[in-house]
This record gives structure tokens, sequence and C-alpha cells, in this order.
């Protein structure tokens, strides 16, 4: 197993200081590949907060609200308050490789609250990215050289830690938004042009994105694809028209939006389990009783 970890002030770092605004009391990285388990047992917790990052594989946790094991897994983040129990683990088979810094501080609570890091839970994704694993060894670093000034640096990477997840949620939260925004706005194309011809691959290109990611994003939200809902629309609006008016099979076909009436009725009947003719013929039946 590789450890580089850290610590500046004293033997036990284990405690909470606030004298200060906010201070690292130690840093460090495991990356596990001989050791069979490396645990982490503190049944009361710790005096300062902890937070973890998982650069790889994956860590095995014990939380006090889940009572059950909780995998973490790549690209998440682990934050322990002062006094919540800590107890996880770390198997070489997982080739787990996690970051963490210990901090405390009269302001801790209100920078983690100014960053919007959750209260609730312990979990949250914060991204694979290379950046996280170089902020935690410039953290490393400065506490092992100790050069001038090195507090305040600690403070200003540590705080690009919580910029950046903070960063990540927003603008995954926006991506998301937009993303459903792109979907309701392809929802109210299909169902304003269900009976004329309609191209997945046109609309995918010229809304800037991949068939494959269009068709995927729609099914998403959907529970459908685009075409099995444009059928799904042309279905029902067949039945209506079957329904209110006397147009024949053609007629109904054509305005629906099938240019061959022989392959619309098989349609019809794969999704209503009645032939154009029998589904009016009982709807007309149950009018007269």
């Amino acid at each position: 197993m590789y450890t580089n970890e850290v610590y500046p002030y004293h033997e036990n770092p284990n405690v909470e200081d606030l004298s200060v605004v906010l201070k690292i009391n130690n840093c460090g990285h495991y990356k596990v590949h001989t050791t069979p388990v490396i645990e982490t047992v503190h049944p009361e917790g710790r005096n300062d907060y902890q937070l973890l990052y998982i650069a790889h594989g994956k860590g095995h946790f014990y939380f006090k609200n889940t009572g059950t094991e909780t995998i973490v897994r790549k690209g998440n983040m682990v934050l322990f308050r002062p006094g919540e129990p800590q107890v996880y683990y770390y198997y070489v088979e997982d080739k787990t490789e996690v970051y963490w810094v210990h901090f405390t501080g009269s302001h801790a609570e209100s920078i983690l609250e100014h960053y919007e890091l959750p209260k609730q839970e312990n979990v949250f994704f914060g991204g694979e990215f290379p950046d996280y694993p170089w902020m935690f060894n410039q953290m490393i670093r400065e506490l092992q050289l100790q050069r001038v000034n090195y507090e305040e640096m600690l403070e200003m990477v540590f705080k690009q830690i919580l910029l950046s997840i903070n960063r990540y949620v927003k603008e995954g939260k926006q991506k998301k938004s937009d993303l459903l925004n792109e979907m309701e706005r392809a929802v109210h194309y299909i169902e304003e042009n269900y009976n004329k011809e309609i191209s997945v691959k046109q609309y995918a290109s010229e809304h800037l994105m991949t068939v494959n990611r269009f068709i995927s994003e729609f099914k998403n939200i959907m529970k459908t694809t685009p075409m099995q809902y444009v059928v799904s629309l042309r279905i029902a609006a067949a039945k209506e028209y079957f329904d209110s008016t006397n147009k024949n099979v053609t007629e109904v076909s054509s305005a629906v939006g099938y240019d061959n009436p022989l392959y619309f009725s098989r349609l019809f009947k794969k999704y209503t389990g009645y032939s154009p003719s029998a589904y009016r013929k009982i709807k007309r039946d149950k009018t007269e009783e």
C-alpha cells in the first residue's frame, strides 16, 4: 500500500480549534495495492471535519443513518462532521485510491454552507476530475514543506476544492435542466407533427445531438423512443377518427401519417388487438346498446 500523509501541527491531529477561522489538521493519500484491508473505525467520530475523495476503485462505508454497507465509488466525496461515527474499509481487490483532508475552525461549518455542501447526506458525487488529486497533492506538499504563508495557501487550495465541487454540482443541475427543456421541446414538436414525416436523425442534428444520444435521453424521460411515441400518437388519433367520423381506413391512414393503408391496418391491430373494421364495429355496437 502506498501512503502519503502529513500531520504538521501535532502528533494527534484529532483536535477542534475554534481560535482560527479555518485550519487544515492533516491531509493524505492512500493507494491500496498490497495490504488486504485498510480499516478505519471511530465509533464516536472525530473532533474535526473530514472530506474524502475516492479517486479510483471504491470504499465500503457504514453510516449511522443507514446502518448498512454503502459502496462509495470513484468520483464520489464523503464528508464527516465532528462527532459522526466513522467506519469504513478499503479492500485490495478494489484497487482503492483515496485522498482526504481533516480540517477545523470557527467558520468551518459556514464555509461548507457557503459552498453548498450537503447537510444531511454523507456521500455526494463531485466528478472525476484530475484537478482533485492535483489539489490534494498540493496541500500535502504545502504541509510537508511549510514554506512562508503555507497556512494561507492551504486554506486557498482547500477552498478551491470546495469551489470545484460547487461548480460541478451546479453545472450538472443546469445541464439536467437544459436537457429536460430540450426533451420537452422535442415532445411538443412530435405532438404537433405526428401525422407528418418525422426524421429523428434530422431533428437530432438540428439540435446538435447525435441520434443515439437523442434517443437515449428521450427514452430516459418519456420511457419510450421518439418513433414509438409517434406511433402511439398516430394510433390514438386513428381511434379518435374511427370513433367520431365516417372516414374509411385509407382516409384515416392518410390523416394520421401513413401512405400505406395495409401497413397502417397491421400496425393498428398490433397496438389495439383489433383490425380497424373490427374496432369500429365494436365501438358502434357499444354505442347502440
